[in-house]
């Protein structure tokens, strides 16, 4: 009966003993991977992923949101009235300059035309007789005949005649002219927009609405805006010749557009602080299209000696930006960098780093300065190193 409290307590401390053992363990691997195993006996190595720091060519550039344009928009409207009696495209055609696109009833036109010709024969009859009246008079006049009144009369009456035959010549033309404007032509090449006025249809001269807009789309216009602060560089740059622009469809993943920058705004909007820029592209594959959303970047020039390291690498902490630098023991040092621009996946520094030096890239979380790591993906496991000798 004595013997089961004795056995029961040598129980309870061999369990007591075990627990502390474990926990004592367990204690042990966490403050050895935290502290890159600097507590002593082998250290845990945290899988990470690295790059190599490289000195290259990048360019500098601006980067912001355009919008396409037509390069020339003209609205077509009618300068007669009239019935519109045939459409000559469908509407979304492509057009060439010169083209018939309209045709106007063409009948009252005509009959006026032949009733200013028919005036002009008249009157220049009526000069010509006006004209041999005066010759005969001034004959009479020269033999004693007749008198001066009658010689002015006569000059008179074939002075006015010769002006209203220059009236009537004027008439004439303008009723050609009106006839022409009978068949309406483009008068740019481009695309059409939707069709206002069919077939049918009373058309006013001048109207507000016009029958249809043309808009040139080969080439065409990116316009967009950059930051006030960075037209001295721009101006500089555009000093050494034409900058390339490119603008890309936002989600299109095919290679940018590439178009020279064409214009410049004459002042700075004040509201913004921004200045207006545009872009002219060849646009031959009908790309881009009026009205769209695109991302544009101005290439300024190419800085050939950038220090560059994958965008990845740059971490952001309470002091600033910093990356984990891999020293020759597979340990990592935390250096603060100062970054000087980011294009896409690359990130270009002003200092911190050297050209050849390693940077992590992955696996930052699980990293404090000092801290062993091994490289993701190695052709064989790497050894952990130990900082201190075991004891």
């Amino acid at each position: 009966m004595h013997r089961i409290p004795a056995l029961l307590s040598a129980a309870v401390i061999s369990i007591s003993v075990l627990s502390a053992g474990c926990a004592a363990e367990d204690a042990a691997a966490t403050a050895n991977a935290r502290g890159g195993g600097r507590g002593g006996g082998a250290a845990v190595a945290v899988p990470v992923t690295v790059a190599q720091v490289v000195q290259k060519s990048m360019p500098i550039e601006i980067t912001v949101i355009g919008a396409a344009e037509p390069y020339s928009s003209v609205s077509i409207r009618s300068q007669i009235t009239g019935q519109m009696t045939a459409v000559n495209f469908t509407e979304g055609d492509d057009v060439k300059a010169g083209q018939v696109l309209f045709a106007l009833d063409r009948r009252p036109l005509e009959a006026a035309l032949e009733q200013a010709k028919a005036n002009l024969d008249r009157d220049i009859a009526q000069a010509a007789n006006a004209a041999a009246q005066f010759k005969r008079f001034q004959e009479l006049a020269d033999r004693g005949i007749a008198t001066k009144e009658q010689v002015d009369t006569a000059r008179t009456s074939m002075t006015a005649l010769n002006a209203t035959v220059n009236a009537d010549r004027a008439a004439l033309e303008n009723a050609q002219v009106q006839l022409q404007y009978a068949t309406i032509t483009a008068t740019i090449s481009g695309r059409t927009g939707a069709l206002q006025v069919h077939e049918g249809n009373l058309v006013r001269a001048n109207d507000q609405t016009p029958l249809v807009v043309i808009n040139q789309i080969a080439p065409i216009s990116v316009t967009f805006a950059i930051p006030e602060a960075r037209l001295p560089e721009l101006k500089r740059y555009m000093a050494r010749g034409a900058l390339r622009v490119t603008a890309t469809p936002p989600k299109d993943e095919a290679p940018p557009a590439v178009g020279r920058i064409s214009f410049v705004d004459n002042q700075v909007d004040q509201t913004t602080g921004t200045i207006k820029l545009k872009g002219t592209f060849p646009n031959d594959d009908r790309r881009l299209w009026p009205g769209q959303f695109l991302n544009v970047t101005v290439t300024l020039t190419n800085e050939t000696t950038a220090i560059v390291v994958p965008t990845a690498a740059v971490q952001t902490g309470q002091q600033g930006q910093y990356v984990f630098v891999v020293k020759d023991d597979r340990t990592v040092e935390m250096r603060s960098v100062v970054v000087s621009r980011t294009s896409a996946a690359e990130t270009v520094l002003a200092n911190g780093v050297k050209p050849g030096e390693t940077v992590v890239t992955d696996g930052h979380l699980r990293l404090v300065p000092g801290s062993l790591i091994s490289v993701k993906g190695a052709g064989r496991a790497e050894e952990p190193v130990s900082t201190k000798g075991t004891s």
